[in-house]
């Protein structure tokens, strides 16, 4: 019953993401940044959801970062 309430909300693609998500893979001093998804902050303000459009294999980490006007967001940040 209690997802009947949550069908009055706009679809988060609608909304712009809190958060981009990005793969950072360091190969000695360099360090590789690529987007694999984003974040929504969830209504209530009591968490977030995460949408990977891809999933990392090889290690490495993931950060979440605040989205910025610049296409680069991530490089070499």
């Amino acid at each position: 019953m209690a997802r009947n309430e949550n069908q009055n909300r706009k679809p988060r693609e609608n909304h712009a993401p809190a958060y981009i998500a990005w793969h950072v893979d360091e190969k000695g001093q360099k360090s590789f940044w690529t987007r694999i998804g984003a974040a929504w902050r969830h209504e209530d303000g009591e968490g977030l959801t995460l949408q990977l459009d891809l999933v990392p294999v090889n290690g490495g980490r993931i950060t979440l970062r605040v989205p910025k006007a610049d296409s680069n967001e991530g490089a070499g940040a």
